[in-house]
């Protein structure tokens, strides 16, 4: 490249991404300690032999590791690299950077610490194992970017083994603000989820997981068609694995184009630029489209707007209103069932989250996040459906609303001291 010439946006983007994270000290995260260390006391204490004591209180008493270690706050972020961000099967290694992203998330929105894991296994049950033997260190495990079917197989054998809350945020999380926004929306354009005819572009770990939450929130399952790379999922594909065959719809529809027309509701969790502005104009009168690929939409806010103008949209992206962002999400997850020492995240506690985030969206707005985003119209409406992640009462509503449901589902544990929460 020429220097005279101007960068375009994307390689200021790399050059400025590569020199944030190679800043001394290298990478995004660190450790420090919480309690005094400067004399020859504190060491006494911090250590031997002063450490003995909590050590013989909690071989007494387990319950007793929530008062005298971090363990209730401390989250494992784990990953084998198999479905990283939209760069695919990069490896654990080259992983490492966005396990360290995820944890300052955890860190700067829910106060939560976080060890990033990345697992170099060679099978779905290795990886089972290793995160199962590590598990008395965390409060949480937090499973992310593992490619799908395998996601479902290691999320399931490891909430059925460990007592503790384990939580695959590209299924859950993503549906979770999915669903927030999609009610919001619905109810802005006096439409019901129940008849709402949904098209889901995309198949995998996240849009399996969004559309079996839209069912519990009363879709209709005779109204979802889900679109994978070779068509439309019907009963008569033989290419089908487990989880696809549960959505699979008897229709005589086989493209997506075929598909959306008529539709209420897009969903795309796929890859770039696959809606049409014509698709668009096919759907039903005010249409719902949550194109949300990254870092391409797969229709961009501009083209889909030029095609009619009675739709609302959301997208992956922050420089677009209707940003549906996991980080309104899983943060608040962990710190609720933490702070209810859950043995689990139940649907329950997923249905709070969305109910807390659908909620808040209709709440007056801060002059703070006014001030945070100045270009944006933040008032309830087609371009405000879901929170800003910058809303400080995202921690109030969600982690609150959580931790209530641990509790009023049974799945709440004790306190350091034994009693019951409430």
């Amino acid at each position: 490249m020429n220097n005279s010439e101007p960068l375009n946006d994307s390689e200021v983007l790399r050059r400025e991404s590569l020199e944030y994270h190679s800043r001394k000290p290298y990478g995004k995260t660190a450790t420090l300690p919480t309690k005094p260390f400067e004399t020859q006391h504190d060491l006494s204490l911090a250590y031997s032999p002063g450490v003995a004591e909590p050590v013989r209180e909690i071989s007494k008493n387990p319950e007793m590791v929530n008062r005298y270690t971090g363990k209730n706050n401390l989250v494992a972020v784990v990953t084998n690299g198999s479905a990283v961000l939209g760069l695919g099967n990069v490896g654990p290694l080259a992983a490492k950077p966005v396990m360290e992203g995820k944890a300052v998330l955890f860190k700067k929105f829910a106060n939560i610490d976080v060890f990033d894991i990345e697992v170099d296994s060679s099978s779905n049950q290795d990886f089972i194992e290793t995160v199962a033997r590590i598990s008395p260190t965390f409060g949480g495990i937090n499973l992310e970017d593992i490619a799908a079917p395998d996601c479902f197989e290691i999320e399931r054998a490891l909430v059925q083994r460990l007592n503790i809350p384990v939580f695959h945020d590209d299924q859950h999380g993503t549906a979770i603000i999915i669903a927030a926004g999609l009610l919001n929306a619905l109810k802005i354009r006096d439409k019901k989820l129940k008849s709402a005819h949904i098209v889901c572009l995309g198949a995998g770990a996240a849009a399996i997981a969004s559309m079996q939450l839209l069912l519990t929130l009363g879709a209709s399952k005779e109204n979802i068609t889900i679109v994978d790379r070779k068509g439309v999922v019907h009963p008569g594909r033989t290419d089908l694995n487990l989880y696809k065959q549960i959505f699979a719809r008897s229709t005589e529809k086989r493209t997506l184009a075929e598909a959306v027309d008529g539709a209420d509701i897009f969903i795309g969790l796929s890859g770039g630029n696959l809606l049409s502005a014509a698709m668009v104009k096919s759907m039903a009168d005010c249409p719902i489209i949550f194109a949300l690929a990254n870092p391409d939409p797969e229709i961009s806010p501009k083209l889909a707007l030029a095609a009619r103008d009675d739709i609302i949209i959301a997208t992956g992206r922050s420089d677009f209103p209707n940003q549906v962002n996991n980080v309104l999400c899983f943060p608040f997850i962990f710190r609720g069932a933490l702070d209810a020492r859950a043995t689990t995240i139940n649907l329950e506690m997923k249905i709070a989250a969305v109910k807390a985030l659908q909620n808040l969206t209709s709440e007056p707005i801060l002059d703070e996040i006014r001030s945070a985003y100045p270009d944006e119209d933040l008032e309830y409406g087609p371009n405000y459906i879901i929170p800003k992640p910058l809303d400080p009462r995202l921690e109030g509503y969600v982690a609150t609303a959580v931790r209530r449901a641990a509790i009023e589902s049974g799945v709440a544990g004790r306190s350091n001291l034994g009693e019951k929460l409430e």
